[in-house]
């Protein structure tokens, strides 16, 4: 687990090798709501989250490839339009949706063919969350707190809510992979592949398995 950044600079477990680097931030905020100053902090660093582009599909040569945002706003209407489960909290899935990919603003979009290992990812990505979070609050009942604690449950696999949002990263990617295989004729089957048998619950499998039926009919 690496230490928490200072508000004032990121750590080098944050950046890594990568070239952002957050702007100047204002003392860590102990109450619930940001300051003005402290809000406009953040919502800059997740600036990145539009312009950096998901490595996948940088690696295949897809053609304007989507944004980490991109990607995580269709998993939130996922999460919107999804059907009521029992047990299953549909609003706090929304905002796992919203956050589950936010480190990646500091350290960008780490795949297996980067070299880092699991171990060294999760502190970047660790790291990088509490860095964002102190900008806005980590103190009890903080918007920061609250989005690390939906983090790390969504990290670590432990709810639900949890369980349903991994599989709607799949979903997403999966459904993107078709959409850019029948745009630009590649064939991204790997991506297919690599979920196949990995989704955890029945919406998931459902949704991945109607996907995937459209595209051995095309």
């Amino acid at each position: 687990m690496a230490t928490a950044p200072s508000s004032s600079s990121p750590s080098p477990a944050v950046t890594g090798d990568t070239n952002t680097t957050p702007p100047p931030s204002s003392p860590p905020v102990p109450n619930a709501s940001p300051s003005p100053y402290s809000t406009i902090d953040f919502l800059t660093v997740c600036h990145h989250l539009k312009t950096t582009k998901r490595s996948g599909w940088v690696r295949r040569d897809v053609k304007n490839p989507e944004s980490i945002a991109d990607h995580m706003y269709r998993m939130s209407l996922m999460a919107l339009i999804a059907p009521d489960v029992p047990g299953l909290d549909r609003n706090k899935c929304i905002k796992m949706t919203i956050v589950h990919d936010i480190a990646e603003a500091l350290i960008g979009d780490i795949t297996p063919l980067d070299g880092i290992s699991k171990a060294e990812k999760s502190e970047r990505e660790q790291a990088a969350v509490d860095y964002m979070c102190k900008i806005i609050g980590v103190g009890e009942g903080s918007r920061g707190n609250e989005i690390t604690e939906l983090w790390m449950e969504y990290e670590a696999n432990s709810s639900p809510e949890a369980k349903f949002v991994k599989d709607l990263d799949k979903v997403e990617m999966i459904l993107q992979a078709l959409e850019y295989e029948d745009e630009q004729e590649k064939d991204l089957d790997e991506f297919f592949q690599s979920t196949a048998g990995k989704f955890q619950t029945e919406i998931g499998k459902a949704w991945a398995s109607e996907i995937v039926s459209r595209r051995n009919n095309t």
